[in-house]
């Protein structure tokens, strides 16, 4: 069954095939492609033709999930009609059903009015009901406060800094683990109601 989740804001939606020429505008050849200062900058991206890039496990994978019932492993932001972000998740543990999750929005005339914060809300409702994981995450750099602090608006705790182990642009930086549990999802989705 194809995702379509509509917000006030946003809508989170199945990754289409023509998708992946946008996502590799955005990353590639755009002018503004300032998120890639703040999403895992301690990671260069790796130079790929537009063939491989869409290749590559992730979109495959995320393309081979649409029209079943299985939890998505990525969702497309769609702000005014126009796909602007995604987010996206990977398991830490599955013995012990933790997940990370990641959000970027690429398009930085979209940042800081609360179409991230309304995202990011949307994909962990969606995980937290569409899964059995016991709890999601992040993790993150200390220079990315947007990325605290949207965290923490969502219920998320800080649960671990690890000092200097992140290098941006030859400066180190902390790792930062935060974290939402199950019950605390489920007490904050009550407040919201």
């Amino acid at each position: 069954m194809p995702i379509h989740l509509q917000g006030k804001k946003v809508i989170l939606r199945d990754i289409r095939p023509d998708d992946l020429d946008v996502l590799y505008f955005w990353n590639y050849e755009a002018d503004d492609r300032d998120h890639l200062n703040w999403n895992g900058p301690y990671k260069p991206l790796d130079p790929l033709t537009k063939e491989e890039f869409k290749a590559q496990p992730r979109y495959q994978e995320s393309l081979a999930l649409v029209d079943t019932d299985a939890p998505r492993t990525e969702l497309m932001i769609e702000i005014d009609g126009e796909l602007r972000g995604s987010v996206g998740r990977y398991w830490v543990s599955e013995v012990t059903n933790w997940c990370e999750i990641g959000i970027v929005i690429y398009d930085s005339r979209y940042w800081s009015n609360g179409y991230g914060s309304e995202a990011f809300q949307m994909w962990i409702d969606y995980l937290f009901a569409n899964m059995n994981t016991v709890r999601l995450g992040i993790g993150t750099w200390s220079g990315n406060e947007r990325m605290m602090k949207l965290a923490a608006r969502c219920g998320m705790q800080l649960e671990a800094r690890v000092r200097k182990a992140r290098i941006v642009r030859g400066e180190y930086y902390d790792a930062i683990k935060m974290g939402m549990l199950r019950e605390e999802w489920e007490a904050l989705k009550q407040q919201r109601a």
